[in-house]
């Protein structure tokens, strides 16, 4: 990996080196400060491109595979909480810095008050509040009133399907935490810090669902040599976790990764719920960035041969999905004990002492972790990162070519009198002419190829979201019509706990169920659909781009030819085709990200109060009906009520699913696809003209000087000459630049 942050470096120089040549031009006595101001914008965007880009690879697998395990074995140390945030889930995301530091991005009080009063409506102690009054966990009367609602729960309530209720336990956990955190959480998201010898502070923090329910998002920063700074590593939790909206938030994270790391226990295998997983990942049509790692547990096995044939099975069941997937199998845990040998408890270290008298497994583990290593590297820099800079190099060498040229003719200029440079001067405007023609064509093409994709793209999102269209709304409301309510355990909700937890129940097991369809069904489809029009909007603009940019080679080609009948000459032309704009790059430059996919359904305490007058009005009926001397059963205007309350409950939310598809489908036209393509027209208009930009500079300026005698030649000369020979510097170093970029290609 040191290759390719040497590369980085040598460019960031190389750019350098190019920005400080405007400066030294503008010494010149005359020269006006604006004349470079299109190459200083080109120079300062490289630089940031070159210093932002990041690179990610996500970490995923179901709770207890040994995710964090691996990853810290990566950064060779124990940075990351093992078995950390089950309940919240917090994606954690690490980079390589100079020093130790864990940014804690922390949710408001706005975000923290609207997950508590969601998930406190849910409880089947609810008591519905005014529609004015918002609960708000700064209130010492609302807190109290939550912490009631809590213990009130009967143990029945506590626990759904054999787990505990997710909703009990998010609000426990804000409560919990709240004397802890009240000072840190502010109306507007607030970062917490902890580095050098606090580093550590973090992993309470993160490690306690009371304090990581707070959380919004976190990112560590760890001093690593064998880790590539614009590298980002995710450990991304539990993907079996019972939780749709935490399924939600991983896919949101893989939308954005370049590299997926999947990691399997070599205890468990490969089980239901990760083939579960796959398939989705496999929807969602990024199934060619994956790479399997399976988690030697060294304790497990009898034998290196057993080993092996654990991994063999996991390869046959996982060509199922991938065919010839890429494994490694290797002992995290070991690695790590490897890297922190002389931190070890002693416990650990006779662990470690165990495992080395085992000469079989330590040789395969070794022989895979290299074999990793040679992997990612060559995934992630030769595949990825040497894209970027290419692309980068190649602008640097297009703006170096122009300066060159510049240089090239004022000094010649400055050797002639006033009428040959004159001479000269009117070829070079003629050239100008056509070149300014030619940059008025291309903005023309594409501003016209940007209006005509757009329209396509309109198209192409209204019927992949209609809703008579086989995908997303139309299969979400087949899905909640058809949904059907299990009245017989809402029987024995009503017997146990009575009808407002079993109206409460039965909402979370719709919503559950619901949540789980989307995440698991239609997200995925929504994200391929939108990875293949990424790729239409990249092939779109390449086919309109090439023919132009074969247009622009060849005038500049034909502008140094007349140069050089003039004896002038550059020292580097710049006739390298053209490479197209990496669109996570260009999606990068802009912070361009697609919504999240969360649709989340609320229940309205209207609903309940609809439902308790319905069971009063049966219950009224009830009494007529035994006056009129009619059986009637047990229960039967609960379950009456019950079934009526579903019923609207399934109408509210075909509401509230129109309605958030309409806003997505919106929302990703117009503030994601149509910004793509406008940024992706205005790169390449950047990157096309930028072929010409130092080209068209004025070039009257010093023949004006020399013809009104307000130059010192000398002096002018001079700063020329430094220039040129600072360009061929510069030149000498992109060539040797570009020769290591393809040798690691």
């Amino acid at each position: 990996m040191d290759v390719f942050n040497t590369l980085k470096t040598e460019l960031l120089e190389i750019n350098q080196d190019i920005a400080s040549l405007f400066p030294k031009a503008k010494t010149i006595a005359g020269i006006p400060e604006h004349s470079f101001a299109e190459g200083e914008k080109t120079c300062n965007a490289i630089y940031q491109q070159l210093s932002e880009e990041v690179v990610r690879a996500a970490v995923v697998g179901p709770i207890k595979s040994g995710k964090s395990t691996f990853v810290n074995s990566l950064f060779k140390g124990d940075y990351v909480k093992r078995g950390a945030g089950v309940i919240t889930s917090i994606v954690t995301r690490i980079r390589s810095g100079k020093d130790l530091r864990a940014r804690l991005y922390l949710k408001s009080w706005d975000e923290v008050n609207a997950d508590i009063e969601q998930a406190y409506m849910l409880l089947p102690t609810f008591n519905r509040r005014s529609d004015d009054e918002r609960f708000d966990l700064r209130r010492q009367k609302d807190r109290t009133a939550l912490e009631f609602a809590i213990d009130s729960l009967s143990a029945d309530q506590l626990f759904t399907n054999n787990s505990r209720n997710e909703n009990s336990v998010l609000l426990s956990s804000y409560l919990n935490g709240f004397d802890h955190v009240s000072d840190l959480i502010a109306t507007n998201n607030k970062t917490k810090i902890y580095e050098g010898t606090r580093f550590r502070e973090h992993k309470a923090f993160v490690g306690d669902d009371s304090l990581a329910v707070y959380l919004r998002d976190l990112m560590l920063e760890i001093s690593s040599t064998n880790m590539n700074g614009n590298i980002e590593i995710a450990d991304c939790q539990g993907s079996d976790s019972t939780n749709p909206l935490h399924l939600t938030m991983i896919q949101d994270y893989l939308m954005v990764t370049h590299l997926i790391i999947y990691v399997i226990s070599s205890r468990t295998g490969l089980r239901q719920a990760d083939i579960k997983f796959l398939n989705m990942i496999k929807k969602m049509g990024i199934m060619d960035n994956i790479v399997f790692v399976v988690n030697c547990d060294f304790s497990e096995h009898e034998s290196i041969d057993d080993l092996k044939s654990v991994i063999d099975k996991i390869k046959t069941d996982l060509a199922v999905i991938k065919p010839d997937p890429e494994i490694f199998a290797i002992s995290a845990l070991y690695n790590l004990f490897r890297s922190l040998q002389s931190d070890l408890s002693e416990k650990d270290q006779m662990r470690l002492s165990i495992w080395e008298s085992d000469k079989d497994y330590i040789h395969y583990s070794n022989n895979e972790t290299e074999r990793f290593g040679a992997f990612f590297s060559n995934k992630l820099n030769r595949e990825r990162y040497s894209l970027l800079l290419r692309n980068h190099l190649e602008r640097l060498a297009v703006l170096l070519s122009g300066m060159a040229q510049w240089i090239s003719v004022n000094q010649d200029m400055l050797e002639r009198d006033s009428d040959d440079a004159n001479e000269i001067i009117s070829k070079i405007k003629e050239h100008q002419d056509r070149i300014n023609q030619i940059k008025a064509l291309i903005k023309s093409t594409l501003n016209g190829a940007a209006q005509k994709i757009r329209e396509e793209l309109r198209a192409d999102v209204n019927r992949f979201f209609d809703l008579n269209s086989e995908h997303g709304m139309n299969r979400v409301l087949n899905f909640i019509r058809q949904y059907n309510v299990d009245l017989n355990g809402s029987q024995e909700n009503l017997a146990t706990g009575g009808f407002s937890p079993a109206l409460h129940q039965m909402f979370q097991e719709f919503k559950k169920a619901l949540d789980a369809f989307m995440a698991e069904s239609i997200n995925p489809d929504v994200f391929r659909f939108v990875r293949q029009t990424e790729k239409k909007i990249g092939e779109y603009f390449e086919s309109i781009a090439a023919p132009y940019d074969v247009m622009a080679r060849d005038a500049l080609s034909e502008y140094n030819s007349t140069m050089e009948t003039f004896g002038i000459s550059s020292i580097t032309h710049s006739t390298q085709k053209m490479e197209m704009p990496d669109i996570e790059s260009v999606k990068s430059v802009i912070g361009l990200k697609l919504a999240a996919a969360d649709s989340s359904m609320l229940f309205s305490s209207k609903i309940q109060t609809e439902a308790v007058m319905r069971l009063g009005f049966y219950r009224v009926a009830k009494v007529f009906k035994r006056l009129l001397k009619k059986n009637v059963k047990n229960k039967e205007d609960e379950i009456k009520a019950l079934r009526d309350s579903m019923r609207r409950i399934k109408i509210e939310t075909e509401k509230s699913i129109i309605s958030h598809f309409k806003d997505y489908t919106e929302n990703i036209k117009f503030q994601y696809l149509f910004k793509l393509v406008d940024a992706l027209s205005n790169h390449l208009n950047e990157m096309l003209i930028g072929r010409f930009q130092v080209y068209i500079t004025n070039l009257t300026e010093i023949t004006e000087l020399i013809s009104n005698k307000q130059i010192d030649k000398k002096q002018a000369s001079s700063i020329l000459n430094e220039m040129y020979a600072a360009c061929y510097r510069i030149d000498t170093r992109i060539h040797s630049a570009r020769e290591k970029i393809q040798l690691t290609v």
